[in-house]
């Protein structure tokens, strides 16, 4: 049986703009960053709100740098995937208050990355470092726009996927594209060319506003082989989410299309806060995960197989108070969701395999025209200056 765990929740406040700095607004969040506690004081003098406390597993206020905040919240989480367990690192928070920069960053310099390209690194660091075992890995990137599914992978971006469900494998999306990736370089020119393909607009609240949320999977099979010869295959998925952010019509000044797309926003993450509410409350005996396509797609790192660390994404200024407080209480909702993740061991649909049963296959044949014979090792013998090259990763 696996163990329960808790999803782990952190908090992130941003600075204040500069706008903000211009328009003389108040700091209303206090961090302690020692104890893990957030402190909230009502702008409004006659307000019955007071001060508010939360407590998180980890809290980061506006000196935090990105190094930093990978180490705390995201190396645990992609150390587990590489050992062959499912993980998932989400932001989340109102418009403007950096979750894409958490999640993305900036390529230079390099103190701006963000936990995208850390995670990369961290992985193929690892994997170079492993040479007795062998890897495969691949990269999807999807989003979810006014609640439709599109490849940012694809080079028809247009057209819609489906969503669909494996009764071993759980929830999919049929014919989003997976690239097998031979080192960070691919890597890192999936997720540039996905960005440019995702959709942004400028509101009120924020210049480079994401319009849509967005799924960046890296999927690490591995294989080890036994002293009897036999494969020992393990399969770690990580995803890496960047959630469109909450926002209100009144503020962010959305007309038309920008209207429209804030609706659906709002809507899916509407629906995200009912499923932490439902996973959370010992009465309910119905999660709605399917009310919407964002909460399918995250069903598995809420409630489910996965280690889950939830990013949630703050302004310290008096005008934002409503919303800060908002995304907290969502948060700690969040504290207590429990998952069971498991190592996923010889998984049925693991690529590698088939790759594995290729591969010996040319080695036999090989072996034959050379006059020679594979051996226990995999190499063949009695040949020389044979070189090999596999099309999975080493």
């Amino acid at each position: 049986m696996s163990k329960s765990e808790c999803v782990k929740v952190v908090v992130r406040c941003r600075p204040l703009s500069n706008q903000e700095l211009q328009d003389q607004r108040k700091i209303v969040v206090q961090v302690d960053v020692p104890r893990g506690e957030i402190q909230v004081k009502c702008p409004k003098q006659d307000a019955n709100e007071g001060e508010r406390q939360f407590t998180f597993d980890k809290v980061f206020d506006w000196n935090s740098q990105q190094e930093g905040v990978y180490t705390e919240t995201s190396y645990p989480i992609v150390e587990s995937v590489i050992e062959g367990y499912n993980g998932t690192i989400f932001a989340y928070g109102q418009t403007g208050t950096g979750k894409t920069y958490t999640m993305e960053g900036y390529p230079d310099p390099t103190h701006l990355r963000g936990i995208i390209p850390r995670a990369f690194e961290h992985i193929f660091t690892s994997v170079e470092g492993t040479p007795n075992k062998q890897f495969l890995i691949r990269a999807s990137f999807l989003e979810l726009y006014n609640e439709e599914i599109r490849d940012l992978l694809s080079k028809n971006y247009s057209q819609k996927l489906e969503l669909r469900e494996k009764p071993d494998s759980g929830i999919y999306v049929k014919d989003l594209s997976n690239y097998i990736i031979q080192s960070i370089g691919e890597l890192k020119e999936k997720l540039a060319f996905g960005r440019k393909n995702r959709h942004v607009g400028e509101t009120k609240m924020n210049q480079d506003s994401s319009r849509s949320h967005s799924v960046f999977n890296v999927t690490i099979e591995q294989c080890e082989i036994g002293l009897k010869g036999e494969q020992h295959i393990r399969v770690g998925k990580l995803n890496l989410v960047d959630l469109a952010g909450s926002e209100r019509q009144s503020k962010t000044g959305a007309t038309g299309d920008r209207l429209k797309e804030s609706v659906n926003i709002n809507q899916s993450l509407t629906t995200l806060g009912n499923v932490i509410s439902s996973l959370v409350d010992p009465k309910c005996t119905h999660i709605p995960y399917r009310d919407s396509k964002l909460t399918r797609l995250l069903q598995d790192s809420l409630g489910g197989n996965s280690k889950t660390v939830m990013i949630a994404n703050i302004g310290p200024a008096d005008y934002n108070f409503e919303e800060t407080m908002s995304t907290l209480r969502y948060a700690n909702r969040a504290k207590s969701i429990k998952n069971k993740p498991k190592i996923n061991e010889d998984p049925k649909d693991a690529m590698i395999r088939n790759y594995q049963d290729e591969l010996s296959k040319l080695k036999e044949e090989l072996a034959k025209r050379l006059g020679g014979k594979v051996g226990k090792d995999g190499t063949i013998e009695k040949v020389r200056n044979v070189q090999q090259k596999a099309i999975f990763y080493r």
